[in-house]
């Protein structure tokens, strides 16, 4: 097994393992499942994961969550809807503390002053500085309107 460079992948593998031995099926289905995605980032861009990608796989599963139990409401499927929500819990588990709405638009602010960004066109540098900075803690969406507000877009 190769060596694990991220401490949130070791805390993962550390929690499936208490998951295995207390009996908790439905926790070790979604750990199960976020290892897979782990692992496949690993060998599809052959790297080491670091925490940030792990920050960044985490990310994109509880987005995939939400859009699905969106659907689900819609569709007015409860149990696949409950289904999603748990497994979204167990995701944000190992994500970063949320941030803010104050927080954010503090972020966004600094990061449009740094930039020197004065209109939409520039909104890729300010993404760019602030992606490392909310990845996992913020929904990128949301932030990525508010950029775009605050540049008169």
């Amino acid at each position: 097994m190769s060596e694990i460079s991220s401490a949130l992948k070791a805390r993962i593998l550390d929690d499936m393992k208490t998951a295995m031995k207390a009996g908790d099926k439905p926790r070790l289905a979604v750990i199960r499942l976020i290892q897979a995605a782990l692992k496949q980032k690993e060998v599809d861009e052959r790297i080491a994961l670091s925490d940030e990608d792990v920050i960044a796989v985490l990310d994109k599963m509880g987005k995939q969550r939400r859009e699905s139990i969106e659907q689900y409401k819609a569709a007015g499927r409860k149990d696949l809807e409950e289904q999603e929500a748990y497994e979204l819990e167990v995701i944000q588990t190992y994500l970063p503390a949320p941030l803010t709405d104050a927080d954010i638009e503090a972020l966004i602010a600094d990061a449009i002053a740094s930039t020197g960004a004065g209109s939409v066109r520039e909104m890729g540098a300010v993404m760019g500085k602030l992606r490392p900075l909310l990845q996992g803690r913020a929904d990128m969406t949301q932030v990525s309107a508010r950029i775009k507000s605050a540049l008169g877009g």
